[in-house]
């Protein structure tokens, strides 16, 4: 890694005020898609990137339904990645092309699925180490808390929000951010 994007500094803006600067780019993080290939996450430069750790056999499945609409919609201004994880209820036991097919088959999903990972732990995926931490992403410290919780990045990489999974994918809590 380069030295200075391992750099961690703060800002002095008053005796007692800190404020953390973000230690790497979203953008630098590296994952791949189901069938294993590397991702570069520097191509969505200029959209929106939401995040949804998914599963397959969890009672928010029928979110990719919705994700599948956000990403149709919004297209030309976000991203949708979805991040399979069975890590909640083990409710995401298949295989690369089992996901893949699953998500195509009963919900005709084209947007981008990553390689399973693990979004809290020991083993937590470096891009979930960003997400969810203000020291690395800058802007605020979130734990993971069930199967399509959802991370919104802006066009620049910076954090904007997250979401937990009760809130639906095309919510005005989501979407006001994608007029």
């Amino acid at each position: 890694m380069n030295p200075l994007k391992a750099f961690v500094g703060t800002i002095m803006t008053s005796d007692s005020d800190v404020t953390q600067i973000a230690t790497e780019s979203i953008y630098d993080i590296e994952i791949n898609n189901l069938q294993g290939q590397p991702i570069d996450l520097s191509n969505f430069k200029g959209k929106k990137i939401l995040f949804v750790n998914v599963a397959s056999k969890c009672g928010f499945t029928p979110q990719y339904r919705e994700l599948q609409k956000l990403h149709e919609i919004y297209q030309n201004d976000l991203v949708v990645i979805g991040v399979p994880c069975n890590q909640f209820g083990s409710q995401e036991p298949g295989k690369s092309q089992e996901i893949q097919e699953f998500c195509e088959i009963n919900y005709g999903v084209s947007f981008l699925i990553t390689e399973k990972i693990n979004v809290k732990g020991d083993q937590q995926h470096p891009l979930y180490k960003w997400l969810t931490k203000k020291a690395i992403n800058g802007k605020q410290n979130s734990t993971v808390k069930w199967n399509f919780q959802k991370y919104l990045i802006a066009e620049d990489g910076e954090f904007i929000d997250y979401f937990y999974s009760i809130t639906k994918p095309m919510n005005s809590r989501i979407t006001q951010y994608l007029k």
